[in-house]
C-alpha cells in the first residue's frame, strides 16, 4: 500500500522508497561536509596541541641551557683568579703566614667551584684527549707512555658535558 500526497492521491510504494533513499542520500551528503569539517578542526587541534607541547619542551630546555651557560660564564670569569693563586702557591716564600693565606684562599675557591659543579682536569700522567686538552708542545721521552701528558701549563675546567676551558698541556711521544 502506498502513501498519500497532499492532494490525497495514492503514491506507489516504489516512488516512496525512491524518495526515502533520495532523502537519506541528501542527509548523508549534509553529514559528510560536517564530518569533514569536524575532522579538519580536530586535526588542526591535534597539530596545535603537539606544536604547543614542542614549544613548552623547547623553552624548558632553553631555560636550563641559559642557566648552565650563565654559570659557565661566571666560572670563566673566576679562572684568572684561580690561575694567579696557583702561580702564587708555586713561588717560594719565607713568609709562612702569607703562604697559609694563599693556600686557604685557593682551598675556598676550589670548594666554591666544586659546589657549582665544576670539575678540574688536566694532570700530569693523564692520557691526552683532544676533546679535553689543548696540546701546545710535543716532546719525545722514552720514560713516558704514548700520548701521556708530561706537563700542564693551564688546568682545564668543565661543568657536566660543557667544557669551560680546555687544559693547556705538553704531550709526550
Amino acid at each position: 500500500m502506498g502513501k498519500k500526497n497532499k492532494e490525497n492521491k495514492e503514491i506507489p510504494l516504489e516512488e516512496t522508497e525512491e524518495a526515502t533513499e533520495t532523502a537519506q542520500e541528501a542527509v548523508e551528503e549534509t553529514v559528510d561536509p560536517m564530518e569533514e569539517k569536524y575532522n579538519a578542526e580536530h586535526e588542526a587541534y591535534l597539530r596545535l596541541a603537539a606544536e604547543f607541547d614542542n614549544f613548552r619542551k623547547r623553552t624548558a630546555k632553553e631555560k636550563e641551557q641559559s642557566y648552565t651557560n650563565g654559570r659557565a660564564d661566571a666560572v670563566e670569569k673566576l679562572l684568572p683568579v684561580y690561575d694567579n693563586l696557583a702561580r702564587a702557591l708555586k713561588q717560594e716564600t719565607e713568609d709562612q703566614a702569607f703562604k697559609k693565606g694563599v693556600e686557604m684562599t685557593m682551598t675556598e675557591l676550589k670548594k666554591i667551584l666544586e659546589a657549582l659543579g665544576v670539575e678540574i682536569f688536566g694532570q700530569e700522567g693523564e692520557t691526552f684527549d683532544p676533546n679535553l686538552h689543548n696540546a701546545v708542545l710535543h716532546i719525545d721521552d722514552e720514560n713516558l707512555g704514548e700520548n701521556e701528558i708530561s706537563q700542564v701549563f693551564q688546568q682545564g675546567f668543565k661543568m657536566g658535558d660543557k667544557i669551560v676551558r680546555f687544559a693547556m698541556v705538553q704531550v709526550a711521544n
